[in-house]
């Protein structure tokens, strides 16, 4: 990249950062094999499988291969990032990151449960089972519609606040490893017999969406303070987020549920939001959040980007 400086790298990915969120809502996630993402899934399926390892070795080879999809998945990001020139990292680079981000695929998930339950129960089931992993097959539609927002509520962290925040740090790399890193969560990071095999994917998981979790609430209780609820937004976080198993996902999720007036249900499970309106009548309220979280944390990302390459160019640092 030339001029290889780190204030010239922040200014650019100043400009990347939008218009890779650009792209995304102009062709979103496009379903191919040969999808970067589809492709490291391929080979974490391939190492993920418990029966390849020894149980005693397990941990240590998925703490191993971890780190191997890691630095295989991150090191086209890391070349386009030093090796090309400003005008085609640009371009190159906004298309880079959106195969770490996921915004408006979320929205077409969630618009086609709706849909689905438009025609009937089972076609809302079948298609909210595309989505979740819990049992589909007995849920209302409330419920159906509840696991698709989830969904959603959930995924603001995993598909959007966290690698746009790894993003900001570190530049295409650290948007790469968090998406690899993820994946594979996503993937190994269960209660069955990939346990042992995905423990370093979970734990991972776990560290790099601590500090995006709590940002993202932070946003979205500033949303929903524009909008008169910061008050039922607040009380939900405070009562609901540890209602969801982990660490993270419940904050977004119990945010979303009280600042809206739903309800957030995994049956037998939790809980979740003050109940006020179904998800049928708020549904699009919360579209509307995510989309307005997204493109805040985008602004202030790029602004602080922007002021830091400056900075560091007058300075001549």
């Amino acid at each position: 990249m030339e001029p290889n400086t780190i204030g010239y790298l922040f200014l650019l990915n100043a400009a990347v950062l939008p218009l890779s969120l650009l792209v995304d809502r102009l062709i979103g996630d496009p379903r191919s094999r040969y999808h970067p993402v589809a492709l490291v899934g391929s080979f974490i399926g391939w190492w993920g499988r418990p029966a390849l390892w020894p149980q005693g070795i397990q941990r240590i080879a998925g703490a191993g291969m971890w780190l191997v999809t890691a630095i295989l998945f991150t090191l086209p990001f890391f070349l386009v990032s030093w090796l090309f020139p400003w005008f085609l990292f640009i371009p190159a680079g906004a298309f880079l990151l959106k195969f770490c981000l996921a915004w408006r695929s979320l929205e077409e998930h969630a618009a086609a449960v709706d849909l689905a339950l438009g025609q009937n129960i089972s076609e809302g089931q079948k298609t909210a089972s595309l989505m979740v992993s819990r049992d589909t097959r007995y849920l209302s539609p409330e419920q159906v519609r509840s696991a698709a927002y989830e969904s959603m509520a959930e995924n603001l962290v995993d598909s959007i606040i966290s690698p746009m925040f790894y993003f900001g740090l570190f530049g295409l790399p650290g948007a790469a490893v968090y998406r690899a890193a993820n994946t594979m969560d996503a993937m190994l990071g269960y209660q069955d017999e990939r346990k042992r095999i995905g423990w370093c994917s979970a734990r991972m998981d776990d560290i790099q969406n601590f500090i995006p979790a709590r940002i993202a609430g932070g946003l979205l209780l500033v949303y929903f303070a524009t909008q008169g609820r910061f008050s039922q937004a607040y009380r939900g976080l405070l009562s609901d987020r540890r209602k969801r198993p982990g660490i993270n996902g419940g904050i977004p999720m119990s945010v979303i549920a009280s600042g809206v007036g739903i309800h957030f249900e995994k049956p037998g499970i939790y809980v979740m939001g003050t109940g006020e309106r179904t998800l049928e009548e708020a549904g699009k309220e919360i579209t509307r959040a995510v989309r307005v979280v997204t493109v805040a944390f985008c602004a202030l990302i790029s602004m602080v980007l922007i002021l830091l390459g400056s900075g560091i160019i007058y300075t001549g640092l």
